[in-house]
């Protein structure tokens, strides 16, 4: 089984999805942009893609001329090729711009571990019907998908109280996915060194956040994996 993985910075990969698909022998091709590396022209040999997160927003084209090519491949391969999709934080608002959304600045940004609630679409999803309907999960965004009501091929799955679109689905085989059900127990203080990252932390919560985040973030971490192992095993069913 083949997977491209479209990253944006070296420190945020799929985290423990990661772990588990390495466990199980999958072919993993990671693309980083942010250093200029190039997507390959034929995406077709590649069974699954995962875009991940970064400290850069889906508008920035000027200063990130990559984001042009991405945009183009993720097209490529959800709309021309129909194969699956699994697009986290800045991979899901690049999903969100594709089938005709637009990104905006979340009032506020969500930053900390928050709830996410299902909607009852979830109960009959390839990936999310096993889940509770509602879960906590580690947000850190700033900025969020809107404007995709119009889409009939896109389905909400997942909201929170300031975000509509947590998790959406465009047809069967596409995921959008706002926050971070991914991490690992490195994962926060690996991302607090991101200088964009920590400025929204304490923008947010205040000097002195990071340590605090972290061990929320521990504190959950076990439903938090348990969930990726769930979402990853149907995942693969869908491939």
């Amino acid at each position: 089984m083949n997977i491209i993985v479209l990253q944006h910075i070296k420190i945020e990969d799929p985290g423990y999805i990661k772990d588990l698909m390495l466990a199980d022998g999958l072919n993993l091709t990671t693309i980083e942009l942010d250093e200029g590396e190039k997507i390959p022209n034929d995406l077709s040999k590649f069974d699954g893609m995962f875009c991940m997160g970064g400290p850069m927003d889906t508008f920035m084209e000027k200063d990130y001329p990559w984001l042009i090519e991405e945009k183009k491949a993720i097209k490529e391969f959800i709309i021309n090729l129909k194969k699956p999709y699994l697009g986290f934080c800045l991979g899901c608002q690049l999903l969100g711009e594709v089938v005709g959304g637009k990104v905006v600045k979340s009032q506020p940004a969500e930053i900390g571990i928050m709830d996410i609630n299902f909607s009852k679409e979830k109960d009959n999803d390839n990936l999310f019907s096993k889940f509770p309907s509602k879960i906590k999960s580690l947000q850190w965004h700033s900025y969020e998908v809107q404007g995709i009501e119009n889409n009939k091929d896109v389905t909400l799955l997942a909201s929170s109280p300031v975000t509509k679109y947590q998790i959406f689905k465009y047809q069967n085989h596409a995921y959008g996915i706002q926050f971070h059900i991914e991490i690992r127990d490195t994962t926060v203080n690996e991302w607090g060194c991101v200088p964009e990252y920590k400025k929204a932390l304490e923008d947010q919560l205040g000097d002195g956040a990071l340590e605090k985040f972290d061990g929320a973030a521990k504190d959950n971490m076990t439903d938090m994996n348990n969930y990726s192992k769930i979402l990853y095993e149907n995942f693969k069913k869908i491939i």
